[in-house]
């Protein structure tokens, strides 16, 4: 991994090209993980993941010339959203003064309150003011109209949640044809 990353020193590289001239094995090694990053780094432009981001993350995006759809609710307000056909990524900015705390999940529930996903443990910067959320742009599209609500919650180290934040998301699908997929799977990605 040093040798692709380029973090070894001159004369280590050396060596390392040497071997993996003679070495087949390690040459079939290093071209599976160079095809397993290409596939990842596919996946993540690709939009399809639900991860927490970085805004480099969405500003390298946007310069490489994806179409990004971002929403950026304040705690305790709601927003009316929609993707287009021609979206690449969706974004969450959840606005959040984050405090000391230890462990931060984001919980997404139904406009019932009802928790359908939770992301437990999600990375957090208390100096970002936000925490960023790139929804799947594919569930997106398909989804029917639906109602979410995002809650980032602190817990502590007995399992007892004090609520940070919560966002209401309004989707209204906006792209022809009919919804995709059971509506059980849809409803379970906000927008």
């Amino acid at each position: 991994m040093d040798y692709w990353l380029a973090m070894l020193p001159s004369a280590d590289e050396e060596d390392v090209e040497a071997h993996l001239m003679a070495c087949d094995g390690c040459g079939d090694r290093l071209r599976e993980v160079i095809a397993l990053a290409k596939g990842l780094r596919a996946l993540a432009r690709s939009g399809s993941l639900q991860a927490v981001v970085s805004d480099q993350f969405v500003r390298h995006a946007a310069e490489t010339g994806l179409q990004v759809r971002e929403y950026a609710p304040l705690p305790g307000e709601s927003v009316q959203c929609t993707v287009a056909a021609d979206d690449d990524l969706l974004v969450a900015r959840l606005a959040l003064a984050v405090s000391a705390a230890s462990r931060v999940d984001l919980s997404w529930c139904d406009s019932q309150g009802v928790e359908h996903l939770r992301m437990a443990d999600i990375p957090v910067r208390a100096d970002a003011g936000s925490v960023i959320v790139q929804q799947s742009i594919t569930w997106a599209k398909a989804s029917p109209s639906s109602t979410m609500i995002a809650r980032l919650l602190e817990v502590d180290g007995q399992g007892g949640e004090r609520l940070l934040g919560e966002y209401t998301f309004h989707h209204t699908r906006t792209i022809p044809g009919p919804p995709g997929g059971s509506t059980t799977a849809v409803t379970n990605r906000p927008s």
